[in-house]
């Protein structure tokens, strides 16, 4: 079965982004994103919420579009429409079914793209088979929180800590 991976930037507070969805203060180049980045390309299969799918809009993605054009889209919401969207874009309920069904297919891990209130439902149901963080040095104070409104809490083992420019670190 493959492994779902939440692969996401965060500060040190704890949210993956600010308010009004600001990323600005996350570092955007550096060896650790293109660590990132080389990372993205051995994912076949990528799942998000709606609001994750929706964020992309302002940084040019159109609906119903790939966000990762060599990725196979996963966009879970049970209210949101797409006409014409294109074949490697596949809307979904959320439902723990269809998570399963995803991972039984062929393919690479699945790489969970942000989203801190799908995040928390996939904690919540155990999910998330592996968390990758880009953790930033910075404190945005508010905004999404890694894991949106979840309470539950986890032993973790970390299986490893890498640190880059610019004081950007990938724990696994």
């Amino acid at each position: 079965m493959r492994k779902i991976v939440y692969y996401v930037a965060s500060s040190l507070d704890g949210f993956i982004s600010g308010p009004d969805d600001d990323v600005s203060g996350f570092d955007v180049t550096g060896n650790g994103v293109d660590k990132y980045l080389a990372d993205l390309a051995n994912f076949d299969t990528v799942i998000m919420g709606r609001s994750t799918y929706e964020f992309g809009y302002k940084y040019g993605i159109q609906p119903g579009q790939p966000a990762y054009p060599h990725m196979k889209h996963f966009i879970f919401s049970n209210n949101l429409k797409l006409e014409n969207p294109d074949p490697k874009v596949q809307l979904k309920k959320i439902d723990l079914n269809e998570i399963d069904q995803i991972q039984k297919q062929e393919g690479t891990d699945i790489y969970l793209c942000g989203g801190g209130q799908f995040a928390g439902w996939l904690l919540e149901n155990r999910k998330i088979d592996i968390l990758k963080l880009k953790l930033n040095p910075l404190i945005l104070g508010g905004g999404t929180k890694l894991f949106g409104k979840s309470a539950k809490k986890y032993k973790l083992k970390l299986i490893s800590t890498k640190d880059y420019e610019h004081g950007l670190q990938i724990i696994t």
